[in-house]
């Protein structure tokens, strides 16, 4: 602290008004004693992008982590909470390539032809989509690239005065606030990870990310860490769509067989004719069309993951086969007299009920308790709204890429009609509903070079109004749940998200078809919490 008093004591005048070099390393001296305080990793991030933006006025201003080829973004402010859910991947991106490659701040210039990867994301734009002043700097530990620091302003002037020797003095305060962040989550994970075999794992192999932001999800996915650690069985449980594949791919990904293949089966498309071959194996001769020997998925699976996916349509006659491998550890292939011995993590997920299976006997009781060592419930999409945008972030960022768009953003009536639908096909239903909306947008002929913005008559709002949250419940459920105020403010959000999406967003045509006068309108909207 000293030292920073010592050597910048010298007044600046800067465009945003006055600012002395002292109090700029003041706020610095501040960010280094938070390297020392125990704090949760998106806090601390958080700290630093406000330290940052405070010091260095921008509109938008973004920390970034370097993995498997792409950049994902930690912490944001300025942005849509859709950025969150989006991974840049850097070969696509070539001003992000561009700050990776220098190892000083990069700042480019306002007529560059690169294209920004944040043009249409920052918030508060009013009708101006394409940012004009654009740098960046990647932060180090141990000299390899941990990730970049990006901040942008839609006044192409916004960066003239800044002093870069301050600049970079706060960008290496940064890099130990990662590297602490880097450290203190290792820690973390020690318990959860004995043994992480990634590199041999190409890009394309690898799992897909669970992106979550929800309370529920977060939960969720520290708890598959958790149990991925030992060796229990898994029973998966929830709706279709939700993501089941995805937390058995996690839970094998951060096992101590990751190094291993997972085998997936899918029981539903499984014959009961051929169940046995294709679950144990068979010898040559085995039964007509047995022509040569076949190894099972369990020893394929030996000494990594197998993952029974739709269980619960295992005919009764293999769910016998399938308990006697369990219990004994030994399959035998069909047709032969001897026996292997597996090692196998076993992991099922199912969509039915299968405690009400066992009970109108349909599922094995016993076989259900073997299962079912320790349950995982993945919640519908419905239950965990905070988690519509980031998931429609990560959809529209590799649709994008995919069609080769220059960017794709949500409009905010369409933002907020995401939010109130139901999803009864949960993530699947809303990355196909995203999916199609880009193909619509550029059905009506939106140029490839600029941002495409999707409204709800892309999203199909048109189509489903009957969809969104709340409107399916009944007069019964509305009395039991909910003060007849909160009754009545549901029903006129869901009138308002209709009429707006009748009206594509506009709230003075919106405003007039109610009858209600504009001043009223925008007051209701804002108490509704409508965007």
């Amino acid at each position: 602290m000293l030292f920073f008093e010592q050597q910048y004591k010298v007044v600046k005048i800067t465009r945003c008004g006055i600012m002395t070099s002292y109090t700029a390393f003041s706020e610095l001296a501040d960010m280094v004693a938070d390297l020392s305080q125990s704090m949760p990793q998106e806090v601390r991030y958080q700290r630093l992008l406000k330290v940052f933006r405070k010091n260095f006025p921008c509109d938008a201003i973004a920390l970034l982590q370097r993995e498997r080829g792409m950049l994902i973004p930690r912490a944001t402010l300025g942005l849509g909470s859709d950025t969150m859910g989006r991974r840049f991947v850097v070969q696509n991106h070539p001003r992000l390539a561009q700050i990776l490659d220098s190892r000083r701040p990069v700042r480019f210039a306002a007529n560059s032809e690169l294209p920004d990867p944040y043009d249409g994301l920052i918030e508060k734009t009013q009708g101006e989509l394409y940012v004009h002043d654009c740098m960046g700097a990647t932060l180090y530990i141990d000299d390899i690239p941990w990730g970049v620091l990006t901040l942008d302003a839609l006044d192409p002037s916004a960066f003239d005065d800044i002093d870069m020797n301050i600049f970079e003095a706060f960008l290496n305060v940064a890099s130990a606030t990662v590297r602490a962040a880097d450290w203190i989550k290792r820690l973390e994970d020690r318990l959860e990870r004995h043994r992480m075999i990634s590199a041999s794992q190409s890009v394309q192999s690898a799992p897909m990310e669970i992106i979550g932001e929800s309370t529920e999800m977060q939960r969720l996915i520290t708890e598959v860490k958790t149990v991925a650690l030992s060796d229990l069985t898994v029973l998966i449980l929830g709706e279709t769509g939700v993501g089941k594949e995805l937390i058995a791919n996690s839970i094998h990904h951060h096992s101590n067989r990751a190094s291993e293949s997972m085998v997936y089966v899918n029981c539903a498309a499984l014959p009961e004719s051929l169940a046995e071959s294709e679950l144990f194996g068979h010898i040559k001769g085995a039964f007509s069309g047995a022509v040569e020997n076949r190894t099972g998925k369990f020893e394929l699976a030996h000494e990594g993951t197998l993952f029974l996916d739709e269980v619960g349509e295992l005919p009764l006659a293999v769910q016998s086969k399938l308990l006697r491998a369990l219990q004994s550890g030994e399959i035998q292939r069909v047709g032969s007299d001897s026996h292997h011995t597996v090692d196998v993590r076993l992991i099922a997920a199912t969509n039915r009920d299968l405690k009400k299976e066992v009970v109108e006997g349909r599922f094995r009781s016993d076989l259900y308790h073997r299962l079912s060592v320790y349950p995982l419930v993945v919640p519908p999409l419905r239950d965990r709204p905070a988690d519509i945008l980031p998931l429609a972030g990560y959809f529209l960022e590799r649709d994008h890429r995919r069609m080769g768009v220059r960017g794709v953003r949500l409009s905010n009536i369409a933002k907020n009609w995401l939010t109130k639908m139901a999803w009864p096909g949960n993530i699947r239903e809303l990355e196909h509903t995203l999916s199609r909306a880009v193909i619509r947008a550029l059905s009506e002929g939106q140029d490839l070079d600029n941002i495409i913005e999707l409204d709800v008559s892309h999203l199909g709002a048109d189509m489903a109004p009957a969809q969104l949250s709340g409107v399916s419940r009944n007069d019964n459920e509305y009395s039991l749940e909910l003060p007849l105020k909160e009754v009545i403010d549901d029903h006129k959000r869901q009138v308002i998200c209709t009429r707006l999406a009748k009206y594509k967003g506009n709230k003075a045509a919106t405003a007039r078809s109610l009858g209600i006068d504009r001043g009223n309108f925008a007051r209701q909207l804002k108490r509704l919490n409508i965007d």
